[in-house]
């Protein structure tokens, strides 16, 4: 097999790139970024992408892992915004039918909370509407007795009656990175750990690139570009401060925090989004073994990098989880992991975090620079579709449509539900020979979709080094992500490519982190130095998931 995408053949590729112009350079490898990149290169861009820290680093692995249609937004008034995102709903699904999987939500109708039955009902039917929700997924009204049948583990103390209806659940960093692959088997030039420091101006003042930094070998390089977006989320700001355009409208960062705990602690049968005792709604989501609990939703001014869970973030969930669930008593020590995200929302007078719009806009600059604000995971496409748009109007190429509508992402060519259960069956049956485990295999081809048959087949190649060690398969699953998913460190692998800092923490032994970082070492062409430093990094965002201040 080759390194069709590894980082060492990336370092190649940066050497040569001051040798180009670029028609697009967008900064910031998030699922914002990353469905631009998707976008223009299937239009026929050249693109150029580049992330400073790892792909999804920020918000796009730290959101409520849900392709949803906005339920909550009724109650702003914002129609559009829910029509919007509930089509897009389905639009993920269908390109990536193995990353986004069809959820059932009880929502409990309880002595005042925020919506009453009435409502509830009247906002579920505009919501299926709006949506574009399939028949069979159609809100349902149930009552008291109901609700408690389908789920038992909630309080009957208020609860007067309940809703099931459909959301979509995902892996947010595996579907931003499944974007940049597809970008990249395209001609993108994709590259992670790499920094804009400053931007370059043609002698009319219009932005014509940007010099950036490689964060791993400290190269600078200068890229050309037509057009320069940032899609830097959190950071849009910092950035068009680099370019004096910080006029106008300006972000609100907003922080949102969840908490994994085992599921024996909470074991409800579906996913819940229930009200909370000031108005708000909080989602509790099983997920193999743990069930993962969120999302807080508070004004956010201080410096975007170091934010973490505190722990009043952490006593708000548990406080609003054990009074909504019968006989549930999660206290501090019960939790794996955590995680906190910045969602970069645009700035209004009064409002509070959860009254700020989630609609996304476009800033262009003097200059030329364009920045994209707000949005939702769900609707990163349509909002990649707007951003590409303006660009080809800039390059006269407004021939050119958008069919990202009709593509599915890298390794997702599933068309039913059937082709994935049987393509699962499959691979299990081939790995008995290498003696790895069902539940792992199935776990592979919901994160990586079809390329579970290049994991496989590394599998098959080691076996016979690897066999008596019990991380055998993560081992393979390690090398397939670093010959084809850009992994440098440990944390791109742990935090984001497997999500097993989340969601398998207590599978993250020493004996496992020494047997990564010694094929890293081996691998990656980085100084020991960089490769220890990564390492210290990891362990501290190892820590930073329990610790709260």
């Amino acid at each position: 097999m080759t390194n069709q995408f590894s980082f060492n053949n990336s370092q190649q590729m940066f050497d040569s790139i001051e040798s180009t112009t670029f028609d697009l350079l967008i900064i910031g490898g998030g699922i914002t970024g990353a469905g631009i990149a998707l976008d223009a290169t299937q239009r026929g861009l050249k693109v150029c992408l580049i992330e400073k820290e790892d792909y999804a680093s920020g918000t796009s692995s730290r959101s409520t892992k849900l392709i949803h249609g906005g339920l909550r937004y009724l109650k702003q008034m914002e129609f559009k915004l829910v029509h919007d995102i509930g089509t897009e709903r389905r639009i993920v699904y269908e390109n990536a039918r193995n990353l986004v999987r069809p959820e059932k939500m009880i929502l409990p109708i309880i002595k005042k909370g925020s919506l009453s039955k009435t409502l509830t009902a009247i906002a579920l039917c505009t919501y299926d509407f709006l949506g574009g929700v399939k028949k069979e997924e159609h809100k349902k009204m149930l009552s008291k007795e109901k609700v408690l049948e389908i789920e038992p583990a909630l309080k009957k103390e208020d609860l007067l009656s309940g809703a099931l209806y459909y959301e979509y659940r995902t892996d947010d960093a595996r579907l931003c990175i499944a974007n940049i692959i597809s970008a990249v088997s395209r001609g993108a030039s994709c590259f992670n750990h790499t920094e804009a420091i400053d931007f370059i101006y043609d002698d009319s003042k219009q932005i014509k690139g940007a010099i950036v930094k490689n964060n791993s070998t400290q190269q600078q390089k200068t890229i050309h570009a037509k057009v320069v977006v940032n899609a830097c989320g959190p950071w849009v700001d910092k950035l068009r401060k680099i370019d004096n355009s910080l006029q106008g409208k300006k972000l609100q960062l907003s922080k949102g925090v969840h908490i994994v705990v085992p599921y024996e602690k909470l074991p409800i049968k579906h996913s819940v989004y229930f009200d909370t005792d000031d108005k708000r709604m909080i989602f509790c989501i099983p997920r193999q073994n743990i069930t993962y609990i969120g999302t807080t939703d508070t004004l956010y001014n201080k410096e975007i990098d170091v934010a973490t869970t505190t722990l009043e973030d952490l006593n708000y969930l548990l406080r609003q989880v054990n009074n909504r669930f019968e006989n549930t008593k999660i206290e501090k020590n019960d939790v794996l992991s955590s995680w906190c995200g910045l969602r970069p929302l645009i700035y209004e007078e009064g409002k509070s975090a959860s009254e700020l719009s989630r609609k996304d806009e476009i800033f262009e600059s003097a200059s030329g620079l364009f920045s994209m604000a707000g949005g939702k995971l769900t609707g990163y496409r349509l909002m990649a579709e707007h951003l590409v748009n303006k660009v080809c109007r800039k390059l006269d190429k407004t021939e050119i449509e958008c069919t990202t509508k009709n593509t599915m992402l890298d390794g997702s060519d599933f068309k039913t539900e059937n082709e994935i259960y049987n393509y699962i069956e499959q691979k299990q049956g081939a790995c008995r020979e290498v003696k790895i485990p069902s539940d792992i295999i199935k776990n592979w081809v919901y994160k990586y979709g079809r390329n579970t048959d290049k994991i496989i087949e590394i599998s098959f190649d080691i076996f016979r080094e690897y066999e008596h060690k019990k991380h055998f398969p993560y081992i393979a699953e390690l090398l397939y992500t670093i010959d084809f998913e850009q992994v440098a460190s440990i944390s791109d692998f742990l935090v984001r490519r497997s999500a097993m800092l989340y969601f398998e923490r207590e599978k993250i032994d020493i004996a496992l982190i020494q047997e990564i970082q010694k094929i890293i070492l081996a691998k990656v062409d980085l100084s020991k130095d960089i490769h220890e430093n990564n390492l210290q990094i990891f362990m501290k965002e190892y820590e930073k998931a329990i610790r709260f201040e």
